[in-house]
This record gives structure tokens, sequence and C-alpha cells, in this order.
């Protein structure tokens, strides 16, 4: 088994959970490189629990089965393209509770740090005053609001998704609502 390959917008797929360790092979490449990537494909045919991180990485898994590994709205307009094609089709994605979304700052994908809790959270305030932010639309007082983040767990229904800006370093995040 080689290197495991970098990816620059999901730095450890491996923590985050979106890869296990496995002797099975890779669908794409036939070979069996100890990992395989357990996260979202998008694709017409079912590809589940079969794609290496080499396969992902050099593209070979999304032209093979004309897949993405993400899902992107909201795209600021200043991110260029060739960023959006490589975190769809060349990043491992992660799994959410609803639709997962990809977080952008400074003209550039952000790298998705894994699921976090409110624990996490105080840690990282920028990220958690964005989750009062999101909610602060919602008809609670402040009171629920808190009460809310409270209750993100990294493995509950209500989590939070944590990225860092690879250029500032701000950390950004959104939450399911379970």
């Amino acid at each position: 088994m080689t290197d495991v390959p970098t990816f620059r917008y999901h730095p450890d797929p491996v923590a985050t959970g979106e890869v296990i360790t496995s002797d099975d092979p890779c669908r794409c490449c036939g070979r069996r490189q100890g990992f395989i990537y357990t996260g979202p494909v998008y694709s017409a045919e079912e590809v589940v629990e079969e794609l290496c991180l080499w396969c992902i990485a050099d593209g070979s898994a999304a032209t093979l089965f004309e897949a993405e590994f993400t899902d992107v709205v909201n795209v600021p307009d200043d991110v260029p393209q060739p960023i959006l094609t490589e975190v769809l089709t060349r990043t491992p994605g992660f799994s959410s509770w609803q639709q997962e979304r990809w977080m952008f700052h400074c003209a550039d994908a952000a790298a998705y740090l894994g699921k976090v809790g409110y624990e996490d959270l105080l840690t990282v305030p920028e990220a958690l005053e964005m989750l009062r932010e999101e909610n602060a639309p919602f008809p609670w007082s402040d009171e629920q609001r808190e009460a809310y983040l409270r209750t993100l767990t990294p493995t509950g229904e209500a989590t939070a998704y944590l990225f860092r800006c690879l250029h500032c370093g701000t950390h950004l995040t959104y939450a399911d609502h379970a």
C-alpha cells in the first residue's frame, strides 16, 4: 500500500469517518488499497462503499461513474470553476442528516474538518457565532436558540459541520436541524 492521497478540501477523511480501513477491492481500479470511501456518491449507477481514495483523488472514479461526491449550493460568484470541479469530483464528500453543503470563504472552498457538537464549538467561537446567526430568523427566544445549540453532538441528529478557510483560517459551520 502506498501513502494515502491528500485532499486539499478534506484533509483527513479517515478521521472524519468518511473513509474506513478495508481489504475490499476498489470497484474502479480493482486494487485493494486498505481504505474504502463510505461517503456519498451521486451517480446514475449505485456505488456504495466501493471506491478507494486514489481513484477519487485522480478523478478516475468520477469519470468512470459520472459521479460527484458532494453537492454544492449557493456558491459565491468569486469561486472559480476548477475549484468547484475539484470539490465535486476529486474530493471525498461527507454524510449529513439532511442535505450536506460545502462552505466557501476567500474565493475558495473551505476545508471540511468534520462533525462537531456544542462542546467542540466552544473552542471555535466564530463558528458558534455563525450558528447563532444562522438560527436568528427562527421564531425562537435567545434561551431556545442556546438550548438548541447545546443539543448539538458529533454523533446526534442535531449535528454541526465544521470547515476552515484555507487562506485566512476562519472557521465556518452550519448545523442540521433535527
